[in-house]
């Protein structure tokens, strides 16, 4: 009998957080923009923008020969897609409410529910964004052929979760050093311009210059879409398990130093700051 109580009160917890959730993801994707609507068309407008202007410098530059055999734009938009996804994520979730936040003050408000619903509210602005735009250059452009698009999915959601992981840890360090973590957090976003392989192929490079990369979980990911995207191109330098296991890792620790700073989190910081 207490057994059952036990469990439906565990059941009832984790529904009531997952509820917390959505209704935190909610706020979060109005909160820019009163209109959703708004906030995904300019999500639309900065990642066509993106394409764009990696489209003019692989023309100028001549880098269309080091493409895969193919679509070059669905080559472009599959790094990109993601690169996206990755970076929004990690600054929406660093960004988000702390423990110092007033909305801390609301008993139900929690980290938690904080950074899923940051989490939660990239990932729909995200993938609604990847299927507008695929949907249109299906319908205005040319047929979109993509040779496994649910394992290419699955790397949208991989390197959603690493950029996860990574704000998770970036939220911890925020109360102890907000400057700080905001600088990492534009320092990796322009870093992985050059770092997520979105211009070039790993099979491409050279061994010396290889392990520059492989420590990034973008990399991997990115290389494995392009695998999963297009039949004539097998990745054999990157690894689909890699950036799931760096999430996991890197979301573990992360969450240590997030419940070690929230025991010690006081009020006053919010002013000092």
């Amino acid at each position: 009998m207490h057994g059952t109580t036990g469990r439906e009160t565990t059941f009832s917890l984790v529904f009531t957080t997952c509820e917390l959730i959505f209704n935190q993801a909610v706020r979060n994707v109005r909160k820019n923009h009163g209109n959703a609507i708004v906030g995904l068309m300019l999500n639309i407008a900065q990642t066509v923008l993106l394409v764009a202007v990696f489209m003019v410098i692989f023309v100028f530059a001549g880098m269309r020969g080091a493409a895969i055999r193919g679509d070059t734009l669905i080559y472009l938009m599959s790094g990109v897609f993601l690169f996206m996804a990755h970076i929004k994520v990690l600054s929406a979730v660093s960004a988000a409410e702390g423990p110092t936040s007033t909305m801390m003050k609301h008993r139900p408000m929690n980290s938690i529910v904080s950074i899923g619903g940051a989490a939660l509210a990239e990932l729909y602005i995200q993938v609604l964004s990847v299927v507008v735009i695929l949907f249109l250059y299906h319908v205005i452009w040319t047929p979109v052929e993509i040779y496994q698009p649910a394992a290419a999915f699955g790397m949208l959601l991989a390197v959603w979760f690493a950029g996860l992981a990574i704000g998770v840890v970036l939220y911890a360090l925020k109360p102890w050093a907000p400057a700080a973590s905001k600088l990492l957090t534009q320092l990796f976003a322009r870093m992985n311009m050059v770092a997520s392989g979105k211009f070039f192929l790993a099979n491409s490079l050279p061994e010396t210059y290889l392990h520059y990369f492989m420590w990034n979980p973008l990399f991997h990911c990115i290389d494995q879409a392009r695998g999963f995207a297009f039949i004539n191109y097998n990745p054999m330098h990157t690894s689909a398990v890699y950036p799931v296991l760096f999430g996991l890792a890197v979301l573990f620790l992360g969450m240590l130093v997030e419940a070690y700073t929230r025991k010690r989190a006081s009020l006053s910081w919010s002013a000092k700051h």
